[in-house]
């Protein structure tokens, strides 16, 4: 039998490491829209398996996903070009009274041709950027166009995602304008501060309220905290034209957004109608399409709304992890763990 030396080597990439060989920009977008495109027809991948722990507010999410690597490469002819990973994201807010973050996850890669673990990565930066390469998805397809000025962006609060949706709104938007609010002035302060230093964004100022910053945006990013009061703007605080990109469920979009608007599509139904039926999205309408769906389908702009709604899959984690592996032993970089 086999031991322990015949294994591949298991790898382990801190934050850092993960940052160094994270893909450039439009690599980023070039993934998540194979993510996006991928969970259509060719990936595996339960709703989120979740727990409660204590403190109240508190999760623990498994999210794990295989992908058949013919949606990779048509002529692979075994499981060695597929996908196999996991997800591991815990969410504590409480944490944040102690000045500890509040959201740690973990991507766990196997072997998909024999189950072998092969990289441990810290998942927050994949997380980030996963996260805003979606969101670019979204942009690059179905934000508004308007003759004769840059769009004006709209960015609902001042965390890690507002920070990683910056060079996006850059590179997808260029010459873009960009508002940023955040119940701390101060930190809204910051990222706005950031915007303006981020190649592509024209300018970017500090609104004083939600309403002011969406008041004229084309394109608008939701990302505050989840919290207890939630769905709090609907259809009338936003442009007739406006795209949504709501990246923290429904803590701002009302659901007449999602009832009322053009087009409504979320990254992946079956874990939109699951998490729906423990609470959040409560009167939400089932999602008109996926984003996969919409792109296979070549899904044109319509005139009026569009609110764009992604939770968040394993598929985007195991993708961008790969990657970043791939990238980390052609660099020499991280720890090998002994087995």
């Amino acid at each position: 039998m086999d031991g322990p030396r015949s294994l591949p080597a298991l790898l382990y990439l801190d934050a850092a490491a993960v940052e160094a060989c994270m893909p450039s920009l439009e690599e980023r977008l070039d993934l998540a829209e194979r993510t996006m495109r991928a969970l259509v027809a060719d990936a595996d991948l339960p709703p989120k398996i979740g727990v409660h722990p204590r403190p109240a507010g508190s999760f623990a999410h498994a999210m794990p996903a295989w992908l058949d690597g013919r949606a990779l490469d048509g002529r692979a002819e075994d499981a060695s070009a597929d996908l196999l990973g996991l997800k591991w994201v815990t969410g504590f807010p409480a944490n944040r009274a102690a000045g500890r973050p509040a959201i740690h996850a973990t991507v766990v890669l196997n072997d998909p041709a024999t189950g072998v673990p092969t990289a441990i990565l810290d998942g927050s930066p994949i997380t980030a950027h996963r996260t805003a390469a979606v969101s670019g998805v979204a942009i690059r397809h179905w934000s508004p166009r308007v003759p004769g000025r840059p769009l004006r962006a709209a960015v609902l609060g001042a965390g890690v995602q507002a920070r990683s949706h910056l060079p996006v709104l850059g590179a997808v938007l260029p010459g873009v304008t960009v508002a940023v609010h955040d119940r701390h002035e101060d930190r809204a302060a910051a990222v706005a501060e950031a915007a303006a230093a981020t190649p592509g964004i024209g300018a970017a100022t500090v609104a004083r309220s939600a309403g002011d910053a969406v008041s004229d945006a084309d394109v608008v990013i939701t990302g505050i905290s989840f919290g207890a009061t939630r769905q709090t703007m609907g259809p009338a605080a936003f442009r007739p034209h406006a795209l949504v990109v709501a990246i923290d469920y429904d803590m701002y979009c009302a659901a007449d957004m999602a009832r009322e608007a053009d087009l409504f599509l979320v990254d992946e139904r079956a874990q939109f109608l699951a998490v729906q039926a423990t609470g959040p999205f409560a009167g939400y309408p089932a999602p008109g399409a996926t984003i996969g769906e919409a792109l296979a389908a070549g899904t044109v702009r319509p005139p009026g709304r569009v609110l764009v709604t992604h939770l968040g899959v394993g598929l985007a984690d195991v993708i961008f992890g790969a990657a970043v592996t791939a990238r980390a032993r052609e660099l020499g970089l991280g720890v090998v763990l002994p087995r």
